[in-house]
């Protein structure tokens, strides 16, 4: 085999490779017998059918099944003898060697992981926020189920509706003065002041009375389910037909047993339960942010173009479908593309190298994800999605690469949990909303 280097520049490589026609003649020939030996045709013992036959029927794709493995192994060894080690697929093209007696010739290029020297970690300092879940907390959250267990009572007394009322109302939804699909309905219940409506329109009848009516117009948001109205402007025929006011449901134990508990103290501790895992969560977050920052202060290595690029393509993508739908983050607004794009190739960047340096921690002290916590893993995948967790398992068992993606972020919570014991960590409590607090993600 024959290797000549045509490219070195910066992480890229490239390289043209020879086989000579006589060893894949020889490999094709080998696997030919191998081919012959397992026939089973009518007029011979099995394991005597002549090569001439195998030959005669299956040449082209044991050729092609040779020259692919061949392609495989020298540029394996290539990249072995030269310690080399390939940011992505390679790109292949074949410039000779298809047909028999010809020598195999082939041009490859690649991208290179780059030399990783893992940083200094002795000067790790982490601080991590601690709150405690008080009864103030917890309060707040009882308050909140007490609330979406409210009741709605008919008001009696004849008075315009107000914020926090809910009319009962019958509209009929019109575009062009004609009534489209689904814009009718009957005995509707709409809370003034609050979400799951169309903007504009519960605004437009809050003050409105039983009895009364009134025709509004709205304009359907741009991401609206039904493509016809996405966007567009119609009105609606109002008419009220009963007012109600929301009354909030006791804290009590009452409270508490029709949410299947036998005191309001049991759903206190469970809420109590809940709310320490929230903060455990963000604090988690919290400590991760702050070494990933650390860490991203120590890489001085270039990383590949080419995982830069599928890595920002599909960061681009989520901003993309943010965009459209409105949700664009603040501190993006008003940014144009170039700068936008410029932002999250950073970020992009910043991603890759974190993931080769945290990659490189972790293959040098040994730090591997195993079976055990594979399984975990895709039971509690499973579990998202009740009665049909067989489903689950069964499309993990026929995608290991379904099952590969699991992997990564187990790996990489490994290798953060090794890296924060490693620093020297200061805990400091703070409160629940100082925690919450999460500043913007550093590029």
């Amino acid at each position: 085999m024959q290797v000549t280097e045509t490219l070195s520049e910066g992480l890229k490589r490239g390289f043209t490779i020879t086989i000579p026609a006589a060893d894949l003649d020889a490999k094709q020939e080998a696997r030919l017998k191998e081919v012959a030996a397992g026939l089973k045709l009518p007029g011979f013992r099995p394991g005597k059918v002549p090569v001439s036959i195998a030959r005669q029927r299956y040449a082209d794709a044991v050729r092609a099944e040779v020259l692919e493995q061949a392609v495989s192994e020298a540029l394996s060894s290539t990249l072995d003898e030269r310690g080399l080690r390939p940011a992505g697929q390679p790109k292949v093209d074949l410039v000779s060697g298809q047909e028999q007696g010809k020598d195999l010739e082939f041009k490859v290029e690649t991208e290179i992981l780059p030399e990783i020297t893992v940083p200094d970690l002795s000067d790790l300092f982490l601080t991590r926020l601690k709150a405690v879940a008080g009864d103030e907390a917890i309060d707040k959250v009882v308050a909140d189920i007490a609330k979406r267990q409210r009741n709605f009572e008919v008001v009696e007394e004849v008075r315009p509706s107000v914020k926090g009322d809910v009319l009962t109302i019958d509209f009929v939804g019109k575009r062009d003065g004609v009534a489209f699909d689904g814009g009718t309905a009957e005995d509707v219940n709409v809370e003034l002041g609050g979400e799951g409506f169309i903007p504009g329109f519960a605004e437009q009848i809050e003050g409105m009375q039983p009895g009364e009516e009134k025709v509004i117009t709205v304009t359907f948001p741009e991401n609206y389910g039904a493509e016809e109205l996405a966007g567009k402007e119609a009105t609606f025929d109002i008419k009220v037909k009963a007012l109600k006011k929301a009354v909030d449901a006791p804290i009590d134990d009452e409270l508490a047993k029709k949410l299947g508990f036998e005191t309001l103290e049991q759903l206190r501790d469970l809420v109590r339960k809940q709310v320490e895992g929230e903060y455990e969560q963000l604090t988690r977050l919290r400590i991760k942010r702050d070494l990933l920052d650390a860490l991203a202060a120590k890489t001085n290595f270039e990383a590949p173009e080419g995982m830069v690029d599928a890595e920002f393509n599909q960061i681009w993508q989520r901003v993309e479908a943010d965009r459209k739908a409105g949700e664009l983050d603040e501190e993006d607004q008003g940014k144009d593309e170039e700068t936008l794009r410029a932002d999250y190739r950073k970020i992009a960047e910043r991603r890759v190298k974190l993931g080769l340096l945290l990659a490189e921690i972790g293959r040098k002290n040994a730090i591997t994800v195993t079976n055990d916590e594979l399984g975990r893993a895709m039971r509690a995948e499973a579990m998202r999605y009740q009665g049909q967790e067989q489903q689950v398992f069964e499309f993990f068992q026929k995608n290991p690469q379904a099952v590969e993606s699991l992997r990564g972020p187990i790996f990489e919570n490994k290798v953060v949990d090794y890296l924060i014991e490693l620093a020297k960590v200061e805990d400091k409590e703070v409160t629940p909303e100082e925690l919450s607090d999460i500043p913007p993600a550093n590029i």
